[in-house]
């Protein structure tokens, strides 16, 4: 059975804060001696993630 694949559509801004964060739990978590390296996979992922171009009607 495959994995459930999600798809997140966000802005520039919205993308910077969810780095942020992620690095920010990375660097608490090593602090606190715990395993970090499915945080540094999120990162990883977020970064190389294609951008893609979607238009936004008003209603």
């Amino acid at each position: 059975m495959r994995e459930k694949k999600t798809h997140i559509y966000m802005d520039s801004q919205e993308r910077t804060l969810l780095l942020h964060s992620l690095v920010e739990l990375k660097n608490q978590l090593i602090q606190q001696g715990r395993y970090w390296d499915c945080v540094d996979e999120l990162i990883f992922k977020v970064v190389n993630a294609p951008i893609k171009k979607v238009k936004i009607e008003h209603v």
